[in-house]
């Protein structure tokens, strides 16, 4: 199931031994080389280390009152884990990056994405376009197999337009009717 990233943004997250609130989520820690979202910053009151963190693989169940873990004791800090405290000093953010075609023309900003509910995998970017764009166009939706790179500034997606071919000239006498002689002679020797 496809549930929209900022749906997630505020998520009540739920211990299971108490059955109460522990915390909300934040902000996404997201790797940027394959979009997976790793774990989110938590805030809560009950939490002792700051900034505390929930890892994806420690989450039990997403469900209608939250995400739901089996105790206070899954929260990490950020020296917990060390590819989730190097993703969280690259301070990768989705939200707001451009997207550019191959060619290097900007169709827009990403405005929001899609993730897969049980592997938390970013499957489609929702991308704004531009006040001149918007006039006419709406918001443009982007596969994560569309994409072909993810640096610093930007997101750099396949190029869907068409190159024109080129043009050839054809030649006068290109097309030759099989049916008909090309000379008058050849038809007065045929009969």
């Amino acid at each position: 199931m496809l549930l929209l990233g900022s749906r997630l943004i505020g998520t009540p997250i739920m211990g299971l031994q108490t059955g109460t609130k522990l915390a909300e989520t934040a902000r996404p820690i997201i790797d940027p080389a394959n979009l997976k979202i790793v774990a989110y910053i938590v805030d809560g009151p009950l939490l002792s280390e700051k900034p505390a963190l929930i890892r994806m693989a420690d989450v039990r169940e997403l469900s209608d009152i939250g995400m739901i873990i089996d105790s206070n004791d899954e929260f990490i800090g950020l020296q917990d884990v060390i590819s989730i405290n190097k993703l969280y000093d690259l301070d990768f953010r989705l939200i707001g990056m451009s997207v550019v075609d191959e060619t290097g023309h900007k169709l827009g900003k990403v405005e929001d994405y899609s993730l897969d509910a049980a592997s938390f995998i970013i499957q489609q970017l929702n991308v704004k376009r531009g006040i001149v764009k918007s006039l006419t166009d709406t918001g443009l939706l982007i596969h994560r197999s569309q994409i072909v790179e993810i640096n610093d500034k930007n997101i750099i997606v396949k190029t869907t337009a068409k190159r024109p071919d080129p043009v050839i000239e054809i030649e006068k006498h290109a097309f030759i009717n099989p049916f008909r002689s090309t000379s008058p002679q050849t038809e007065i020797e045929t009969r």
